[in-house]
C-alpha cells in the first residue's frame, strides 16, 4: 500500500493565526473531498472550508464571495488556482507555483512561505498609514500657512507671512511627507520578526 499526502508547511498554522489576528476572515477553497479538506484545515486553524471544487468553478467561488460583499485575497500557486487568482481583488501567487498562476497573481511571493502573504498584508496595512499621515500633514500645513499668507493676522496683529518664510513652509511640508515614507524602507512587518525568533 502507497499512501501520498501533500505535507503541511510548519510556518502555515503561524500564518493563519496571525490573519486571524488581524480580524480577516480565513477561508480553504479546494478540489479536495469535504473530510480532507476538513482533516487539513483543522490542523492549521480554518473554519470555513470550499471543498470539492473543481478547477474551473474556484473562481466562481471567488465571484460569490465578492457579491456578498467580500473584497477577496486569493494565495495560490497552480494551474487550477490562476482563475481565482485573476478574479480575487488581490491575487497573490508564490513563486514556486506554475507560470500560469504567477501570470495571474497581482503579487508574487519570491519565496514558498505563506508567512510571506501575511507580512505582504501588514507592509500594505504600514503604507496606508503612512499615505494618511502624509496627507494630514500636507494639508495641516495648508490650513494653517495659506491663510495667514493670505493675511488673515495682518488685520488683528500687523503680520504678514513673507515669501521667503512661504517658501520655506513649502519645503519644510515636502521634507516632512518625504521623510515620512523614507521610513518605510526601515520597516519589518510583525510577520517577518517572527520567523527571526
Amino acid at each position: 500500500m502507497i499512501a501520498i499526502a501533500d505535507t503541511i508547511k510548519p510556518s502555515t498554522a503561524n500564518a493563519i493565526a496571525e490573519l486571524k489576528k488581524m480580524g480577516l476572515k480565513i477561508a480553504m477553497i479546494t478540489g479536495d473531498n469535504e473530510r480532507t479538506a476538513r482533516a487539513i484545515a483543522s490542523q492549521v486553524g480554518i473554519d470555513d472550508v470550499i471543498s470539492e471544487v473543481l478547477p474551473q468553478d474556484k473562481s466562481a467561488e471567488v465571484k460569490r464571495l465578492q457579491d456578498n460583499g467580500e473584497t477577496v485575497s486569493f494565495v495560490g500557486d497552480g494551474i487550477n488556482d490562476a482563475p481565482a487568482l485573476a478574479q480575487a481583488d488581490v491575487g497573490i501567487a508564490l513563486g514556486s507555483g506554475t507560470d500560469v498562476a504567477i501570470e495571474s497573481g497581482d503579487i508574487v511571493l519570491i519565496k514558498d512561505d505563506i508567512m510571506d502573504s501575511v507580512a505582504g498584508v501588514q507592509l500594505s496595512k504600514k503604507v496606508i498609514s503612512r499615505v494618511k499621515q502624509n496627507l494630514f500633514w500636507a494639508f495641516a500645513y495648508n490650513a494653517v500657512l495659506i491663510p495667514v499668507a493670505a493675511g488673515i493676522l495682518y488685520a488683528p496683529f500687523g503680520i504678514l507671512f513673507r515669501p521667503e518664510y512661504a517658501g520655506f513652509a513649502m519645503a519644510l511640508s515636502s521634507v516632512t511627507v518625504v521623510s515620512l515614507s523614507l521610513m518605510l524602507k526601515g520597516y519589518l512587518p510583525p510577520a517577518k520578526k517572527l520567523e527571526k525568533i
